[in-house]
């Protein structure tokens, strides 16, 4: 055989090799996707799509509907004072069971972050189920209100008839449940008998509510027996609250020593603690008293840099707890406040004219017809419809199912989003002229903005740069600044909810999940879209005014990317990452530094951290160095050009929203229970 020959052998053995090995790589690679995708069921077996979807008022079912769908819980009516109605049972278990229980809550993503006091009681409120071998626990499909924790005996995981995983002692499942009312996504069944705890959601939330509450009510107490906040408004004082930190001090430890520059307050919350003094350097301490829980120390720090008088030691084996403020929240909070009671708003009737709210009382649901399909959902669809006698005159007629709200118990959101959009009278919202109701629909008649949703154009293009995002986001700043100057929360911020008038203006649009909640106030309902809500609307502890700064930040994200910074597969994914926080976000370099030091400090995991929560209110905001040299005034008075301007031929011409086909649904059925009686 000569040279060439054989050469020519020898590539061909080393070709044969080279596709056996990346025949053998892609195998590889084929069992890595494979696991990962079962990996990614199994996280994702107790996830939802929940049965409250809320209607956004013109895009629904558009690209990246999963994404864009809104979650909410029932809407609760629960205040301070309230706390009395928040009583759950308890169900005694021996030691080592609460610490199997225990252990398992902080094993779990979710469930790690609740406060001692609130794992305790909740594992005091679990009780216990047994199920036979064979027995389905949960069953994919049905609407979920359980968390389980597996104490003995093992569990099969099934979705669509494959099985997923085992899982034995000591695993939680179902924990999305515990958030808001939710469609199981697996099936569990035991494999051997097996003794669960079990927790429903409404007990879990009663906990949560009640433990905050309480908590926030002893805080406030505490405040106001202490003569430097005696004459502070209850507003201020619940601010003030809301970032006292806890600190703990072990036996002996100092919280003060004589002599040291100090700019905090104490209040003792727990243990007790003695006052010493020396008169000189050489001196020993001398004892002067005790302090025990609700009193206080350290008040002067708040009006100027204090120089310490005395120690202040913890005296008790068991240590002690003190809540905490330094000086520059305090004035800062003090500020924010009156800053907001001082700004005024000229109020101008919603529809303008009392010849235009004449005009609007006359309107029947005759009067119009119906032109085209603005969007749809799972509560109803939204219509481009035109007057009769005027067919220049063109409006948004959202028409929801009675039927759907009644069912979901959505029946509060759907009336505060009535009560807010026809009090609302801001060029940044989309106004409301009038409402309608029939035994089976609620119909609102709404401003028709042709221009689209500012979603529908982010996919178009991607992402927008650096000036088209800063004219978007500063849209939504107005908006904010009209709502929460009245003390409402919005509380559903994504691209989808923005819409463009016929100038490219941007307006916020569905207030279904929209409340007044005044000042210095939280509200407790789950509610949002997963990849924009706050952390502590996750963890349930109560929001206000700042979960909406939270999502302006995530807002900002998506608009200079395409899509938001928390993403996950399935809701509980998203929620377990936005609780890791911004700081675990690599940003990409098309946002420019100062957008990325805005979101920052708009997506604190402290909301009293948050931008626009501090000293001038959402002031501080428009004054970021994002924002430097933005045209603020002529933004509000609609002079400054926008980015984008978009093409609308006539009063009914919808080609800038996507095409729905024809409703071919049968009608609902009736509802009668009266819910809608001032529609």
């Amino acid at each position: 055989m000569d040279y060439s020959t054989e050469l020519r052998r020898k590539l061909l053995l080393k070709d044969e090799k080279i596709r056996e090995l990346e025949a053998t790589l892609s195998e590889k690679e084929r069992i890595i996707e494979d696991l990962t995708a079962k990996l990614d069921k199994f996280q994702s077996v107790f996830s939802t799509t929940s049965p409250h979807r809320h209607l956004a008022p013109y895009s629904l079912n558009g690209p990246r509907t999963q994404r864009a769908q809104g979650i909410s819980a029932e809407p609760n009516a629960v205040r301070l004072g309230d706390s009395v109605l928040l009583e759950v049972a308890t169900f005694p278990k021996p030691k080592v069971t609460k610490k199997l229980i225990s252990k398992a809550i902080l094993e779990n993503d979710f469930m790690k972050h609740l406060e001692d006091a609130q794992m305790e009681e909740i594992v005091e409120c679990m009780y216990p189920v047994e199920y036979s071998n064979g027995s389905c626990i949960i069953k994919e499909g049905d609407v979920g209100s359980l968390v389980y924790v597996l104490e003995e005996g093992k569990v099969a995981v099934t979705k669509s008839g494959a099985h997923l995983c085992s899982m034995g002692e000591g695993k939680v499942f179902g924990e999305l449940a515990i958030l808001y009312n939710c469609t199981r996504t697996a099936t569990v069944k035991a494999t051997t008998h097996v003794r669960l705890w079990a927790i429903d959601r409404h007990c879990f939330q009663a906990i949560m509510m009640r433990t905050g509450l309480l908590k926030h009510s002893e805080y406030l107490e505490f405040l106001k027996s202490v003569p430097t906040f005696s004459k502070l408004s209850e507003d201020i004082l619940r601010r003030i609250v809301d970032v006292m930190e806890e600190c703990h001090f072990d036996y002996n430890d100092y919280v003060i020593r004589q002599g040291a520059i100090g700019d905090t307050f104490y209040i003792i919350s727990k243990g007790r603690v003695k006052i010493t003094k020396r008169q000189s350097i050489s001196d020993e301490p001398v004892f002067i008293r005790h302090l025990s829980k609700g009193d206080w120390f350290g008040e002067k720090a708040l009006q100027g840099e204090d120089l310490r008088t005395a120690n202040v030691v913890v005296d008790d084996q068991h240590g002690a707890t003190c809540l905490v403020i330094d000086r520059q929240s305090f004035i800062q909070l003090i500020g924010d406040l009156e800053s907001v009671r001082q700004k005024t708003y000229n109020e101008e009737p919603v529809a303008g004219t009392n010849a235009d709210k004449s005009f609007y009382a006359d309107l029947a649901l005759e009067d119009f017809t119906a032109i085209d399909t603005l969007g749809v959902g799972g509560f109803g669809r939204v219509e481009l419809v035109e007057l009769k006698r005027d067919t220049s005159r063109t409006y948004a007629m959202k028409v929801l199912k009675k039927r759907h709200i009644v069912d979901t118990r959505q029946q509060e959101h759907i009336k505060n989003e009535k009560k807010i959009m026809m009090d609302c009278n801001c060029d940044f919202i989309v106004k409301m002229y009038k409402t309608f109701r029939d035994t089976k629909y609620v119909y609102m008649l709404l401003e028709a903005c042709l221009g689209g949703e500012l979603w529908t154009v982010l996919r178009d293009r991607k992402h927008f740069d650096d000036s088209a995002a800063r004219f978007y986001t500063g849209c939504v700043i107005e908006a904010f600044m009209y709502m929460h100057s009245r003390g409402i929360i919005y509380r559903d911020l994504k691209p989808e909810n923005l819409l463009l008038d016929n100038r490219g203006y941007a307006k916020l649009v569905d207030f279904g999940f929209a409340k007044h909640i005044g000042f210095s106030r939280k509200t407790w309902t789950f509610c949002g879209t997963p990849e924009y809500v706050a952390p502590e609307i996750i963890l349930n502890k109560g929001h206000d005014l700042s979960a909406d700064y939270w999502s302006l930040g995530i807002l900002m994200f998506e608009l200079m990317t395409g899509s938001p910074p928390f993403s996950g597969s399935d809701p509980m994914k998203t929620y377990n990452q936005i609780l890791k926080g911004i700081d675990m976000i690599e940003f990409p370099k098309k946002i420019s530094k100062n957008a990325q030091s805005l979101i920052r400090k708009l997506c604190r995991d402290n909301p009293s951290e948050r931008l626009g929560n501090q000293r001038n209110g959402i002031k501080d905001i428009q004054k970021h160095k994002w924002f430097d040299g933005f045209n603020w005034e002529g933004l509000h008075k609609g002079t400054m050009e926008p980015p984008i301007i978009p093409k609308v031929s006539s009063s009914s011409d919808s080609s800038n929203f996507d095409k729905f086909p024809e409703d071919e649904d049968e009608p609902p059925s009736d509802d009668l229970t009266g819910w809608d009686t001032d529609f």
